[in-house]
C-alpha cells in the first residue's frame, strides 16, 4: 500500500506536543490534538455551572494548549490561520478519530508503562496501514510495541523531534527491527520534503545521538569548568561562536532548554549505561541543587545567568558554582582566544583557538573537544551507522556549525591524535588504523563529490537532488561573472543563478552592476534567472553606512545616481523578457524586499521575515518598494469587484510606517508581500532548487515579461487621510514631530503627488516621488542620527 499522510493525530498537548501539532499545521496538515480528561472542575467552570461531563472541560487541556500557541515567544506557528487545521479533544471521547488518521504521532509523559497503554488504545481505533511513532527523547521504541499487533509493528518506530519543532532542523528517525523498510524510506522521505526537516537515522539507544553526544559535551564542560577553576561566563565566552557553536554556548543554552529537561535527559543515560562513561552522566551536586532552589533557567528567571533590572538598565550576573551566588560576569581574554578572532570561518578560528598549548582558553577549549571527539567515534556504529549521521545530528539538533569528525578534521586529525595519545588518551582503535592505512582526514571532496569514512573505505554523500549547494557548484563549474557583491553562476537546465556575497548581502553597487549584467545574459543565453544565496541572510536592505558617509560629506548628487540606479535594476528585474525569480529567506529587510517584490514570482522558505523598515531609519523606501507593495495588494484583489482604493493604500502606508516585518514567509503573504503567484519552500536545503523550477516551469509555459503598468492613485483626499492618521498618533505622544515628517514624505508618494482621486498615473511617477522623498529625508540631522544610531547600536533611534 502507497503511504500518503493527510490527516495526522498528535496524543498529548503538552509544550512539545502542541508543538508538533503547531508544525504539521504550518505545513497545511490538519491535525486532532487529544490531551487526558481533566481530574477536577476549575473554579471558572464551577461558577458557569459546568459539570465534567460537559466537552468544554473534558477537552480543556488540549484547547488550552492550543490557546497557548498563540502567546509562545518564538511563536510554534508561522500564521494564526494555521489553528484553524488543529482541532482538539480528549483521550477518552475521541479515540475513534484515529481511525481518521495517516499518522498518529505520542508525545505523552516519558513512562514507558503509561506509553505501553496509549499504544494498547491506539491499536484499537487506528486503521490499518497508518503510521504510528512515538517522540520518545530516550525511551527503548523496541519496548513500546512490543505487546501489539503485527500490522502496529510494521508501521511503528521513533519520530524525535527537537523543541522548538518549527525550528529546530533535526527530526531523528528510530526504526524497530519490525518497522517496515518501506514505511522507514516514506518517512524519511517525508520528514524533509513536507516537513522540512534534516532527516537522520538512528539506533534505539539511549537518548539516540544528538542529546546523547550533546549532554555529554555538556557535562564534559561541566566537569572541566570545575577542575580548572573557571567561571561559567568565562566558559560560555570561548565554547559559542568561536567554535562554531550556537551564540548561547554551554550554559546560556542550559538556561534555555531549562535544567530539568537536561537532569532528566542525563539521568536517563545514567540509568542505562556502566563505567566511565556512567560517571559522566552523573549531574554535579551543585546543579541538582540548583533544581531544588528552583533555578532552572529562562522559564524561572534565573538559572547559570540572572537579569538583574537597576537604574541603569539591566546586567547579567553569572552563578558562582561553589558559592551558589550571582557574581559579575567573566570572559576570557588570552592570546589564544585573539589569534581565533583574527581567523575567517569556524575550522580555521577552532584551529588557531586549540592550537596554543599553556595558553589558558586554548586548553579549556582542548579539554573539553577531547573527550567528545573520542566519546563520538567510540559511538559510531552503536548509536548511527556512520560518521555522517552524528556530525548532521549534532549541526542539526544543537545548532553546531561543524559536527565532531568535521571538527576533528579541522584541527587536523593526526596531530591532535598524536597529542591525546601522548596525553594518555584512549582513541579507538578504528581510527588508529584509518591513520595507519594513510587516510588524513574524515571527509575528503573530489570534483564536487563528498566524501565520508566508512568501514576502511571512503563512501560518496548521497544529497537529495533538491539540495543545490552554491558552493559545491562552484567548485565544479566555476562562475560566469563576478564582483565584490554578487556572482553569476550556472545553474544547469538553462537557469542561471545570482548569488549575492557582500558584507551581510547589503546592496550596492556592486550588486547593482551584476544584477543588470546577468538580466543581460540571461536574456541572451538563458531561459531565466534564480536571485538567492546561502548566506545568513538573503538581504539586509541597502548599504546604509555607504548612504549615510554620502549625505553626511553633502554628495546628493552622487546619492540620487545610486537610488537612480536601484530603481532602474528593479525595473530590469520586473520587465526582463525572462522571467526571474527570487529565492529570499530569513531577514529579506527594506533594499532585499525591494529586489523580491518586482519579481515574476517569489519562492520564499518558510522562514522568511520580510519587511520594508526603511522608517525606522529616519527614510521610506527609495528602490520602488512602496510602489511595487502597493501594486502587489491591488493585484490581489478579487477581478470585477469594486474596491476602495483609500484602503489599499493606508494598509500599505500603514505596513509602511511601522516598518513591519514578517515573522515568517506565510505572514509575509498574509501582510501582501507574497500573492497567488508566490510560493513558500518548507526545507530551506530546496528553496533554490524549487525557485529554479519555478523558472523552467514559466519559461516553459511561454514566459512574457508584462506590460508597463498605470496606477490608480488616491490623491490629495487620500494624502490628507493618512496625514489625519500620522498626526493623531503625534498627538497621542506616539509618533515624534520627525516621525510625522517622514510620514508626510510617504503619503505624499503613495497618493501620487497634489493630484484628483483615481488619476492613473505611470510607474516612473511613482518612482520619482520615491527617489526625491528619500533624498529629502536622507538630507535631515534627524534622519542622519537614526542611520548612525542604527550603525552603532543596531537599534532604532526615537527622536
Amino acid at each position: 500500500m502507497k503511504q500518503s499522510i493527510k490527516r495526522a493525530a498528535v496524543l498529548g498537548s503538552g509544550v512539545m506536543g502542541s508543538g508538533i501539532a503547531a508544525h504539521l499545521a504550518n505545513v497545511g496538515i490538519p491535525t486532532i490534538m487529544l490531551d487526558i480528561v481533566p481530574r477536577e472542575l476549575t473554579k471558572d467552570e464551577e461558577k458557569k455551572g459546568l459539570t465534567m461531563e460537559d466537552r468544554a472541560v473534558r477537552n480543556r487541556i488540549a484547547e488550552q494548549s492550543k490557546k497557548a500557541l498563540l502567546k509562545q515567544k518564538p511563536s510554534p506557528i508561522t500564521t494564526k490561520k494555521s489553528l484553524d487545521l488543529i482541532e482538539v479533544g480528549n483521550m477518552d471521547d475521541d479515540m475513534e478519530k484515529l481511525a481518521d488518521v495517516d499518522w498518529i504521532i505520542e508525545v505523552v509523559v516519558e513512562n514507558l508503562d503509561v506509553k505501553k497503554k496509549v499504544f494498547a488504545n491506539v491499536d484499537k481505533y487506528r486503521k490499518e496501514g497508518s503510521i504510528v511513532s512515538s517522540n520518545t527523547s530516550g525511551i527503548s521504541v523496541e519496548d513500546m510495541a512490543e505487546d501489539r499487533s503485527g500490522d502496529f509493528r510494521a508501521h511503528f518506530l521513533g519520530t524525535h523531534f527537537f523543541n522548538p519543532p518549527r525550528y529546530l532542523k533535526l527530526l531523528e528517525v528510530i526504526p524497530t527491527k519490525d518497522t517496515d523498510p518501506d514505511v522507514l524510506e516514506f518517512m524519511k522521505t517525508f520528514g524533509e520534503d513536507v516537513l522540512g526537516k534534516g532527516v537522520v537515522e538512528a539506533k534505539d539507544t539511549p537518548n539516540f545521538i544528538a542529546n546523547r553526544i550533546g549532554t555529554y559535551g555538556l557535562l564534559v564542560t561541566v566537569e572541566k569548568m570545575l577542575e580548572g577553576g573557571y567561571s561559567v561566563g568565562e566558559v560560555d565566552s570561548v565554547t559559542g561562536p568561536m567554535i562554531g557553536r550556537p551564540k548561547s554556548a554551554t550554559f546560556r543554552t542550559l538556561d534555555v532548554v531549562g535544567l530539568d529537561t537536561f537532569i532528566h535527559v542525563a539521568k536517563n543515560v545514567y540509568d542505562q549505561v556502566e563505567g566511565d562513561e556512567k560517571k559522566v552522566f552523573d549531574v554535579p551536586d551543585f546543579i541538582l541543587k540548583m533544581q531544588d532552589n528552583g533555578w532552572l533557567g529562562a522559564k524561572s528567571g534565573q538559572g547559570f545567568f540572572k537579569k538583574v533590572k537597576g537604574k541603569d538598565g539591566s546586567k547579567i550576573y553569572e552563578l558562582n558554582p561553589e558559592t551558589l551566588e550571582y557574581e559579575d560576569r567573566r570572559k576570557l581574554k588570552t592570546a589564544a582566544t585573539e589569534m581565533a578572532k583574527q581567523e575567517k570561518g569556524s575550522r580555521r578560528k577552532l584551529k588557531a583557538l586549540v592550537s596554543q598549548k599553556g595558553d589558558r582558553a586554548s586548553d579549556l577549549v582542548w579539554s573539553i573537544l577531547k573527550p567528545v571527539l573520542i566519546y563520538s567515534a567510540e559511538l559510531t556504529g552503536e548509536i548511527a551507522d556512520d560518521i555522517l549521521s552524528i556530525d548532521q545530528a549534532m549541526k542539526w539538533g544543537f545548532g553546531w556549525e561543524i559536527g565532531p569528525f568535521e571538527t576533528w578534521d579541522a584541527i587536523g586529525l593526526r596531530k591532535s591524535v598524536e597529542r591525546m595519545k601522548e596525553e594518555g588518551e584512549t582513541v579507538p582503535e578504528w581510527v588508529l588504523n584509518m591513520l595507519e592505512s594513510g587516510n588524513e582526514s574524515f571527509y575528503k571532496t573530489e570534483n564536487g563529490n563528498v566524501y565520508y569514512f566508512e568501514n576502511g573505505e571512503y563512501k560518496l554523500q548521497n544529497f537529495n537532488k533538491k539540495e543545490i549547494n552554491l558552493k559545491r557548484l562552484k567548485d565544479v563549474k566555476g562562475v560566469i561573472k563576478k564582483n565584490t557583491g554578487a556572482s553569476l553562476i550556472d545553474l544547469g537546465d538553462g537557469v542561471a543563478g545570482l548569488e549575492f556575497h557582500s558584507q551581510s548581502n547589503a546592496i550596492g553597487l556592486d550588486i547593482i552592476q551584476m544584477v543588470n549584467f546577468a538580466i543581460e545574459e540571461v536574456n541572451k543565453n538563458f531561459k531565466g534567472l534564480v536571485i538567492g544565496n546561502q548566506g545568513k541572510n538573503f538581504c539586509v536592505g541597502a548599504n546604509l553606512g555607504m548612504m549615510l558617509m554620502e549625505a553626511q560629506d553633502d554628495n546628493f548628487f552622487e546619492l540620487d545616481m545610486v537610488v537612480r540606479q536601484f530603481q532602474n535594476m528593479a525595473m530590469n528585474i520586473k520587465y526582463s523578457e525572462k522571467p526571474v525569480v527570487t529565492a529570499p529567506f530569513n531577514m529579506t529587510l527594506g533594499g532585499g524586499a525591494e529586489v523580491s517584490l518586482p519579481a515574476a514570482a517569489i519562492q520564499a522558505s518558510a522562514e522568511t521575515y520580510m519587511g520594508l523598515v526603511e522608517f525606522g531609519v529616519g527614510l521610506i523606501p527609495g528602490g520602488g518598494g512602496t510602489k511595487e507593495l502597493y501594486l502587489k495588494e491591488l493585484r490581489n484583489l478579487p477581478k470585477g469587484v469594486k474596491f476602495d482604493l483609500t484602503k489599499v493604500a493606508n494598509d500599505v502606508f500603514e505596513k509602511v510606517a511601522m516598518a513591519k516585518v514578517s515573522t515568517s514567509a506565510a505572514e509575509a503573504r498574509d501582510n501582501g508581500f507574497l500573492d497567488s503567484n508566490d510560493a513558500i519552500s518548507v526545507n530551506p536545503d530546496h528553496l533554490l532548487y524549487d525557485a529554479k523550477q519555478r523558472v523552467i516551469a514559466l519559461a516553459d509555459a511561454g514566459y512574457q515579461a508584462p506590460k508597463r503598468e498605470k496606477i490608480p492613485v488616491v490623491g490629495d483626499a487620500g494624502y490628507a487621510a493618512m496625514l489625519l492618521g500620522a498626526k493623531t498618533l503625534r498627538f497621542g505622544g506616539y509618533a515624534s514631530d520627525h516621525d510625522v515628517k517622514i510620514a508626510e514624505k510617504l503619503a505624499y508618494v503613495l497618493s501620487g503627488g497634489r493630484i484628483k482621486e483615481g488619476t492613473l498615473i505611470d510607474e516612473q511617477v511613482m518612482l520619482d516621488l520615491e527617489r526625491e522623498a528619500f533624498l529629502s529625508l536622507i538630507a535631515e540631522p534627524k534622519t542622519q542620527q537614526r542611520m548612525q544610531h542604527m550603525l552603532l547600536k543596531g537599534k532604532p533611534l526615537r527622536n
